[in-house]
């Protein structure tokens, strides 16, 4: 598959590039995919959640009322966990959500979601991107040229370049990272995955 590169005006600088079709278009494996978002999000989860059980309450163990002929049932302490105030029970503790994911898989899920953002022609390769200082009046105006501001647009650069990044914070829809760092989660979660040239190689080379 081929691309033509365009340049931050939006228009065709005259040079293609050809698509490596063992990253770009094979057979997407679903089951990998999700296999590797649900590992990415379970990664980013605090795991902090927390209740007191019963032993951990801070009521005093007094029995409230007499054993037998209170007409209901036995009476516990203020710690029972029927009583308001009481204790939890089975209540979250903290733990870590993270399970292991062989690499083979999260490699595969990654070509497998650029294949398939590959198939709908929602790949962008750009010549380079960069600006003077960071402006994000700058970014907008790209990717109004690339036709896609009002999408979701995952903006992949060879090296991270500050000025690039810092004209994104404030575009929800906009996120940019470095070819190192991209995961299937932020392809699957964007509408259109632009790549700069460079970009485009690095992952290549890995992917491959």
């Amino acid at each position: 598959m081929e691309l033509s590169i365009l340049n931050q005006a939006g228009k065709e600088t005259g040079k293609k590039v050809a698509l490596n079709d063992a990253i770009f278009a094979i057979e997407p494996n679903d089951h990998a995919i999700y296999l590797d978002v649900k590992q990415f999000l379970a990664n980013n989860r605090q795991g902090t959640a927390k209740a007191k059980q019963r032993s951990e309450n801070a009521h005093s163990t007094r029995k409230l009322g007499r054993q037998k002929g209170g007409g209901g049932a036995r009476p516990g302490d203020l710690k029972s966990p029927v009583r308001v105030g009481g204790g939890t029970i089975f209540g979250p503790v903290p733990r870590d959500y993270d399970f292991k994911l062989n690499k083979k898989v999260k490699r595969l899920a990654r070509r497998s979601a650029l294949s398939l953002r590959a198939s709908q022609n929602e790949i962008i390769v750009l010549d380079n991107l960069t600006f003077e200082a960071p402006k994000t009046k700058a970014l907008i105006e790209v990717l109004g040229n690339l036709k896609v501001a009002d999408k979701k647009a995952l903006i992949v650069l060879a090296q991270n370049d500050n000025n690039v990044f810092r004209s994104s914070t404030n575009l929800k829809k906009a996120n940019v990272i470095t070819a190192g760092e991209l995961n299937t989660y932020s392809i699957m979660n964007a509408n259109t995955v632009i790549f700069t040239e460079g970009a485009l190689a690095a992952v290549e080379s890995t992917l491959a």
